[in-house]
């Protein structure tokens, strides 16, 4: 991937969390700044990604708090905004007011502040739990209409004051750093097979795989040069049945102890169109059995520098 980011400044907002930190590692490979900004000051994922995690500069904000944001922004000099702040399905449910605070106002003040500091680099997350909302047999979520929120306050950006940003949304992500939430049990799952574990996926049925790193490098593209409009674009990575996860775990780890049960996901599995990747002219995703293999080489690299040993892999599998 080529870049006109080095030596820039990128503000990446939610870096605590696995997308985030592959974009991190990824900014600073290509020469860029990362200026990290999150409520969390846990470097976890990132220092199992990456082996100089404590370099990075790293502010704890509160993406709910406009006027920091806006005032970090000026003070470093933020030529393109990464947005992957958010509070996801499980977390908006349980606290509401704080969800919708997070996720649409959280949005809203990256917008505004990269209006008023003249910003026309922005990359956001929205989910494939937005397009699923509405007639249909999907699960309805508070998170998922957040989304349809800041997707459709995007476009009014742009409307009323030419201020571009390209929406991405993810599929399930999995890869290094994918420790949270229901649809991390794949990647949980080969963790506990690296640790001798066994380990039952809690769902069956097809998924929408993005590995974290194909994810990362396409926000990263989304920055890397200007755009117009308020643009919107699916990242469903590779269709892959729970058959065809135990069948490619087992070559990657022969014998291992992951099973699955349980009912499939509510969400959509639908081919990636290629439409992003055109947009940004990169490569196609990563087969699911070479995402998986390079995720073990990740667990083994981080147990060698003691990130991954019995503690914490037994934290992250509790």
């Amino acid at each position: 991937m080529t870049s006109n980011l080095t030596g820039r400044s990128v503000l990446v907002t939610g870096a605590a969390g696995c997308i985030g930190a592959w974009v991190v590692k990824g900014l600073s490979e290509i020469g860029a700044n990362p200026i990290v900004y999150d409520l969390s000051e846990n470097r976890r994922r990132l220092n199992l990604i990456m082996d100089d995690a404590e370099k990075v500069d790293w502010i704890k904000g509160d993406i709910t708090d406009y006027n920091n944001l806006l005032q970090v922004i000026e003070d470093k000099a933020i030529f393109a905004i990464i947005h992957l702040a958010a509070l996801q399905v499980p977390f908006a449910k349980a606290d509401p007011i704080l969800g919708t605070n997070v996720n649409v106002m959280g949005t809203t003040h990256v917008f505004e502040a990269a209006r008023h500091a003249g910003i026309n680099r922005i990359a956001f997350a929205s989910s494939i739990a937005a397009p699923a909302m509405g007639e249909n047999t999907y699960l309805d979520t508070l998170y998922g209409a957040h989304k349809v929120c800041n997707e459709q306050m995007a476009k009014v950006y742009w409307q009323d004051w030419q201020v571009p940003s390209v929406c991405i949304r993810p599929g399930v992500i999995y890869g290094p750093g994918r420790d949270q939430g229901l649809s991390a049990a794949p990647t949980l799952g080969l963790l506990a097979a690296f640790a001798g574990r066994t380990y039952d996926i809690p769902f069956i049925g097809p998924v929408s795989y993005v590995h974290a790193e194909d994810a990362a490098q396409r926000f990263i593209g989304a920055v890397l040069r200007e755009t117009e409009g308020a643009e919107v674009f699916d990242m469903n990575g590779v269709v892959v049945d729970m058959e065809r996860v135990l069948s490619d775990m087992n070559i990657v780890l022969p014998y291992n102890g992951v099973t699955a049960s349980g009912k499939i996901l509510p969400f959509p599995a639908y081919d990636d169109d290629g439409l992003l990747d055109k947009f940004l002219n990169v490569q196609p995703h990563r087969t699911f059995l070479d995402g998986l293999g390079e995720t073990l080489d990740v667990f083994r690299y981080a147990s060698q520098r003691q990130i991954l040993n019995d503690q914490a892999i037994s934290r992250l599998l509790s």
